[in-house]
């Protein structure tokens, strides 16, 4: 019996290490171009089940056999880098007086989820917050008209400016002077990033707002997707969409790439300028999208805030695509995912930056 235990614990143990060794792995998916590997491209998608096994193992030990604790403890530092892009932990301090508050928001034409609502949720949200900067994707205006968006927001800001490509609208709201707008060029449809140059406190500051490509999915298949997290589908059935899923969303990735890959061209050659990047990334934090765009810039909720801040809560996807990323020319402060407001399938995200 005493070998049998024995036989247990070595079992477990081996299957402590095999899940820190692919928490590693797929902590650093990211490096994977979706171009040459489309259907590797979103395993980082999957990094919380590796996270969520190994603290589990963490207390299985500590109640169990405490001296194999050192297991799991040690994988959690030999990964700190994909713990801290997905979860990261930081003490909370205070913005100081002066700083500019930032917040993003994807709104969903103003309306959010369901389109016969015009309570002005949104609006109201935005105008209470009173950011300095506000940038919005999904801002088309003509589901709650132009003249009730102006009639809440424009006594709160000065200048503002939408930007329109294809069938999608960027929006941004500014109580600092908009210099101008640049379309960032790359190939989509309908997607787009922008930079609008602010006159910020005496200085020139870069605001790039985007929206980059989406999944693609239609309400029924990110149903479908639901079920299949549920497992309420049967197993062949599950099988085959879990196949098509991988597929489908890989050649989504392998669009946003070279999205991606323009918008890093563009903050490479402003990086003398201050700058600020925001929006939908619609890529998760471990992925080759977030790490492009990110080089050389401050994620700022993974240098101020706690836990995974899960900004997109709707079919099944719960992922934290939406960021403000910032230069060096500030030091960020309380980075948060707003879940208090639940008009649109994604929460805003808000962030106070001080400029050195």
């Amino acid at each position: 019996m005493k070998q049998l235990s024995k036989i247990t614990f070595q079992l477990l143990a081996g299957a402590n290490c095999a899940t820190i060794i692919l928490m590693f792995l797929v902590g650093n998916a990211d490096m994977i171009n979706p171009v040459s590997f489309p259907r590797l491209s979103n395993i980082g998608l999957i990094y919380p089940f590796f996270l969520f096994f190994n603290l589990l193992f963490l207390v299985f030990w500590l109640f169990v056999k405490a001296r194999y604790a050192i297991i799991p403890f040690v994988g959690f530092v030999i990964c700190f880098g994909g713990v801290r892009k997905y979860c990261p932990l930081n003490l909370p301090e205070d913005p100081p007086k002066g700083c500019i508050k930032v917040l993003s928001y994807n709104v969903l034409n103003y309306v959010g989820m369901d389109d016969h609502d015009r309570s002005n949720a949104i609006l109201d949200y935005i105008r209470k917050q009173d950011a300095d900067i506000v940038c919005l994707q999904e801002s088309m205006p003509s589901l709650i008209g132009q003249a009730v968006i102006d009639s809440v927001l424009r006594p709160v800001y000065a200048y503002t400016d939408t930007a329109k490509h294809g069938s999608d609208f960027m929006t941004i709201f500014s109580k600092y002077p908009i210099l101008s707008r640049e379309h960032i060029d790359y190939p989509s449809t309908s997607n787009m990033s922008v930079a609008f140059r602010l006159h910020v406190k005496g200085r020139d500051v870069i605001v790039i707002n985007n929206h980059l490509e989406t999944t693609g999915l239609s309400k029924e298949e990110k149903q479908k997707f639901k079920y299949l997290l549920k497992g309420e589908l049967q197993a062949d059935t599950a099988t085959a969409t879990s196949k098509w899923f991988v597929g489908h969303l890989g050649q989504q990735t392998k669009k946003r790439a070279p999205q991606a890959e323009a918008v890093a061209r563009f903050i490479a050659y402003h990086a003398g300028t201050p700058m600020i990047v925001c929006g939908d990334f619609n890529d998760s934090p471990i992925s080759y999208v977030h790490r492009t765009i990110a080089k050389n810039l401050t994620d700022c909720y993974v240098s101020t805030a706690n836990g995974p801040g899960i900004s997109y809560h709707y079919s099944g996807f719960f992922v934290r695509i939406d960021n403000i990323l910032c230069s060096s020319h500030f030091t960020p402060y309380g980075c948060q995912v707003d879940k208090s407001i639940k008009k649109s399938d994604h929460y805003p995200i808000l962030c106070w930056l001080n400029m050195r």
